[in-house]
């Protein structure tokens, strides 16, 4: 076992059942070997793990990226979530190929070994659609700019890192350190995506400890930054009225939708305005912002290396929709791009490995789809901003 082991592997009672949490890291193979050992002692009746049947469904069925229907996916407004997953599995990938170890393999490992012998496997952590959704609506507009761009930062960027110091992060004082540092600068993130959760999944395990069938003792396997508010939670785990709370996805926020048709009424009022003073101001002033709000979103599209009919639909497109909030310029030259070039059945064989490597972004159709979406999107906003103050700068300057 590894050094330090009462650090990462605490054992509680709810009701009359044992729990032992084990915190892990999730591209160690240490993490691995230690998983392997509890399991095969035999001494537990249980195993839960940190996922939702989704992400369970996604580890251990490598190949659901083959059924994935793209056309849908632009049509149902669902890429940005997709672009995230491709963007954390890029990192993960990326940090697995350094460590020489798959990212989740001690929770692959852990259901294979449950499965093995008949072990009963519970999945205890909230279903990932919904912690992104809380999410998305918890943090303001400057933050979620801050979480895309580490994504960013995290596929394309990133320093070379040991195992040791993955290791590292598995001692109670670095940990809390390093939790307690992302809470003082993001704190709707922490709460969202660390505290919630905590409280979450002890809530299931007190849930499945107080089932008629409850198990004597549950291996319960978390990712290591977990496992010090896990414990605080123990103290008073949730009921089922509380678990339901933190299972909603609350409302949309109201901030971008105001903002979205504020952007929509001031810029037709400035349209009014302009050609109040002059025809030829006004034409003007509809002039700049097609070019400007088309000019950045086609260049985006062309960045992205998307179709040239993409393109010219990405220039004729963005100067419409940055004026109706309800679609994006991305959700548009995303559907184009998936006409234009369907993803071939090799494109999803090779996705996983492809967006580890920056350039392959550009040549697996599935990476570039989502790099134009991403990218075209991008270059509205500018373009939207940049327009705005030209405009005003035309009829006030």
């Amino acid at each position: 076992m590894v050094e330090k082991e009462d650090d990462i592997v605490k054992t509680v009672y709810l009701g009359g059942t044992e729990v032992t949490l084990m915190g892990t890291a999730h591209v160690s193979q240490l993490s691995v070997e230690m998983v392997e050992e509890y399991i095969q002692s035999g001494d537990y009746d249980c195993v839960a793990v940190e996922l939702c049947d989704p992400r369970l469904e996604n580890l251990t069925n490598r190949a659901w990226w083959k059924n994935l229907d793209i056309y849908q996916v632009f049509r149902k407004k669902k890429a940005g979530l997709l672009l995230i997953n491709l963007a954390l599995t890029a990192y993960q990938k990326r940090l697995a190929d350094r460590i020489g170890v798959e990212a989740g393999q001690e929770m692959i490992r852990a259901v294979e070994l449950a499965r093995e012998k008949n072990i009963r496997l519970e999945v205890i952590d909230r279903d990932i659609s919904t912690t992104l959704h809380r999410l998305v609506t918890e943090v303001s507009l400057w933050q979620k700019f801050k979480i895309v761009g580490g994504l960013i930062a995290g596929v394309f960027v990133g320093e070379e890192i040991s195992e040791e110091q993955i290791e590292d992060l598995k001692r109670g004082d670095m940990l809390h350190s390093v939790v307690s540092e992302f809470g003082e600068e993001l704190p709707a993130i922490k709460r969202v995506l660390i505290d919630e959760r905590d409280e979450y999944m002890v809530g299931r395990l007190a849930q499945i400890a107080q089932a008629p069938e409850a198990p004597k003792k549950i291996l319960a396997l978390v990712g290591a930054g977990h496992l010090m508010g896990m414990l605080l939670a123990v103290e008073s785990p949730l009921d089922a009225d509380h678990l339901e709370k933190l299972n909603k996805k609350p409302p949309p926020s109201r901030v971008g939708y105001f903002i979205g048709w504020g952007i929509c009424v001031f810029i037709l009022a400035m349209f009014v305005v302009g050609f109040r003073q002059s025809p030829e101001l006004g034409e003007q002033l509809v002039l700049t912002w097609v070019l400007f709000n088309g000019g950045f979103c086609a260049l985006g599209t062309l960045i992205a290396l998307g179709h040239p009919v993409s393109i010219i639909a990405s220039f004729f497109a963005a100067p419409l929709t940055s004026l109706n909030p309800t679609i994006g310029a991305g959700m548009v030259v995303g559907l184009v791009e998936s006409y234009m070039r369907k993803p071939k059945v090799s494109d999803f064989e090779t996705l996983r490995e492809d967006i580890a490597i920056y350039s392959m972004w550009w040549k697996n159709r599935v990476a570039r789809l989502f790099l134009v979406f991403f990218l075209s999107s991008f270059g509205s906003m500018i373009g939207t901003y940049t327009a705005g103050a030209s405009i005003v700068n035309q009829i006030f300057g």
